[in-house]
């Protein structure tokens, strides 16, 4: 019989065994491992149950077996945990696309035709160049919507003819809207009409955030598991936003005052991420 779920923004839908499937096969779990956790999670499930309960569930299966692919699992989560407030997230994107060869600046300010502009990120590389708008939200319910992406075309329309860096491919030809959550139907048709680069954790269907993240390898320190809310803040505020920030200093972990035991779980956690 069908079971309907309730997701984060309220809505049902039925439930998909495949949705789940994919979603632990791009965690890069192995097929032993999402047969387990589908075999015991089945059981567990009922009309009216969230998907949050249904991720925390296999997230526990999965991190008693493998805590790699756990935090690669609990992605999404790890994204909200940058809060409360945005500026993390603009680093992490900043740092995500500097993977990928652009320079990048965060919180830049450039004056356009009419009104001056705080840019969230700003890249650019020898064939392409863009800047972003990054819309962070705290919770999975929350969508980027019309009003937003007609905003940022304005902006994109004040700033035509400003430059980010002084090679000529810097001429702003590109905004992204970019959020760690979704974007209503409305802002997608919209985007896709005006010209916009949406950018979200599924948006497009290929190459989105999530997509992005995962062939770069490039993990915020939120997933760590061994790293509480307070010590990963406590890190962000040192700039320090990635796994690999860790690994390749470990001596940051000192402003945490950490005993020796617990220096070498995050360390090791880290250096695993980082490596699968």
């Amino acid at each position: 019989m069908p079971i309907k779920i309730i997701k984060a923004d309220g809505t049902e839908e039925y439930f998909r065994v495949e949705k789940l499937r994919r979603s632990l096969r791009r965690s890069g779990a192995r097929p032993n491992q999402v047969n387990y956790v589908i075999a015991q999670l089945t059981p567990t499930l009922r009309d009216g149950i969230k998907t949050q309960e249904i991720y925390r569930n296999a997230f526990k299966l999965l991190h008693s077996d493998d805590s790699p692919v756990a935090a690669r699992y609990s992605l999404r989560r790890a994204l909200f945990n940058l809060g409360p407030t945005g500026f993390p997230f603009e680093k992490f994107l900043a740092r995500l696309f500097a993977s990928d060869g652009y320079s990048t600046k965060t919180g830049t300010m450039l004056q356009g035709k009419c009104a001056e502009h705080e840019i969230d990120v700003a890249a650019y590389k020898a064939d392409h160049s863009f800047v972003g708008e990054a819309k962070f939200h705290a919770r999975p319910g929350i969508k980027s919507d019309l009003q937003v992406a007609m905003y940022s075309y304005a902006r994109l329309m004040d700033l035509r003819e400003q430059k980010i860096c002084s090679e000529d491919i810097c001429g702003i030809k590109e905004f992204w809207l970019i959020t760690n959550t979704k974007f209503t139907s409305s802002a997608r048709r919209y985007g896709n009409c005006v010209g916009l680069k949406l950018l979200s954790w599924d948006f497009p269907k290929h190459n989105n955030l999530h997509d992005r993240i995962q062939r770069a390898g490039v993990y915020p320190i939120t997933v760590l598991q061994a790293l509480s809310p307070k010590q990963a803040q406590t890190l962000i505020e040192r700039d320090v936003i990635l796994c690999g920030d860790i690994v390749s200093n470990p001596q940051i972990l000192r402003h945490l005052h950490l005993p020796k035991r617990k220096y070498e779980s995050i360390l090791h956690e880290a250096r695993q991420i980082c490596q699968s």
